[in-house]
């Protein structure tokens, strides 16, 4: 197959599967999972697991998400490992074609899993040069197509890729957020006992305020020690205050914090003038922050893979000052720590770039951090964090 170096290239024979970008780049490949096409912004992740965890992560809404290590779909899927049932990533890129499932967890097979979920594979492609395409030019908007006899329109797809308005000034959290309150049962997945179940006994009652979360980070609040009940996005302050929460949380998600923010700040603000402890992570960290003062600005290329190091800054973490955590990461939008006000302290940077990863509020229990500590997939450094937040609430 072409590689990603090959600009207007033409289809090669056995073609299947098309990535149109947006500056006329054509990439061609070989279509798998489901017929069609679909528009979005061309990222990658970096990790070499759990790509069945990233396809549902509804942090990816609106995306196309290029794989950098080769063999994805290898392992199969499984209910298990499902993070969400709502819209998540639209397509993948990868290098190699998927081959048959080889787990004993395996319930089924990648391709017919994304048939079945209406998202688009894109296989034999160089994903090496793809990834460095969107390291010099930052995250594309494109259109991923795939058809089993090979006809494309290459010029009305390339319109198509061009006429979308890409995630800047997006609200995607209100798509992808649940509907309805709900009480959260489940605990952390255990090998051989499947998914804990939440305790009876009396917890503090954290309210998940739900911007497109993945429900691991609901488990590790229970596993944590909290009680949980899981509202939409755009529940107001009176609603949650209604709930009589300890502590709310704020969720990962999807779009641009800025457009999110417009329903969600003004709750935040309401939140803090009256000393309830927060906790937020990636959109909530970044909508804690807008609440505070700060600003938020688009990445160039985002941060995404299960192996970013984030070190603790600030003078509050005692002997763990300087201390640095391998984290999970998936956000195209950042904290511009340039902005920050005098009223939050930061207490976590990227070790790759320097960008914010974390803030606290001075004189309150509120805290963010930008990255995901509930690791799916990814390293498990940073579950103190659920630990701090529910020891704030007893």
């Amino acid at each position: 197959m072409a590689d990603a170096a090959s600009s207007h290239a033409p289809q090669p024979e056995g073609a299947t599967g098309v990535l149109v970008l947006a500056d006329g780049h054509v990439v061609w490949g070989r279509g798998f999972g489901a017929v069609g096409d679909a528009v979005g912004e061309v990222c990658f992740n970096t990790s070499m697991t759990g790509y069945q965890e990233v396809m549902t992560d509804p942090s990816y809404a609106g995306q196309i998400v290029t794989f950098t290590f080769p063999h994805i779909g290898n392992v199969g899927v499984n209910d298990e490992d499902l993070e969400s049932k709502v819209d998540s990533a639209v397509g993948c890129i990868v290098r190699e074609d998927v081959t048959l499932a080889s787990n004993f967890r395996s319930r089924g097979e990648f391709g017919n899993w994304l048939k079945d979920h209406g998202k688009i594979g894109l296989a034999g492609v160089d994903t090496r040069a793809l990834t460095r395409r969107i390291r010099m030019g930052g995250a594309p908007n494109a259109v991923v197509a795939h058809d089993p006899d090979g006809n494309f329109d290459i010029p009305a797809l390339l319109k198509r890729a061009r006429d979308w308005p890409g995630l800047e000034g997006m609200d995607l959290a209100k798509i992808v957020s649940r509907q309805n309150e709900e009480g959260w049962e489940g605990s952390t997945w255990t090998l051989g006992q499947g998914y804990g179940r939440s305790p009876h006994d009396k917890r503090p009652n954290v309210v998940a305020i739900d911007f497109g979360a993945k429900d691991n980070i609901f488990r590790n609040l229970v596993k944590a020690g909290a009680k949980v009940t899981v509202v939409p996005a755009q529940t107001s302050l009176e609603d949650i205050l209604e709930l009589k929460p300890d502590g709310v949380f704020l969720s990962n998600g999807p779009g641009d914090p800025a457009a999110t923010g417009a329903y969600a700040v003004p709750v935040i603000k309401g939140l803090l003038e009256r000393d309830i402890p927060l906790f937020g992570i990636c959109l909530g960290h970044q909508m804690l922050a807008l609440a505070a003062g700060a600003k938020t600005a688009k990445m160039f290329q985002g941060h995404r893979g299960a192996n970013h190091p984030v070190q603790r800054v600030g003078g509050n973490w005692g002997d763990s000052e300087g201390l640095v955590e391998i984290t999970s990461m998936n956000h195209g939008f950042a904290v511009d720590n340039a902005t920050l006000p005098d009223t939050l302290e930061e207490t976590h940077v990227s070790l790759f770039d320097g960008s914010n990863c974390g803030i606290a509020v001075k004189g309150k229990k509120a805290f963010g951090v930008q990255y995901h500590p509930e690791a799916s997939p990814g390293p498990q450094d940073s579950f103190y964090l659920f630990e701090k937040f529910v020891g704030m609430l007893k």
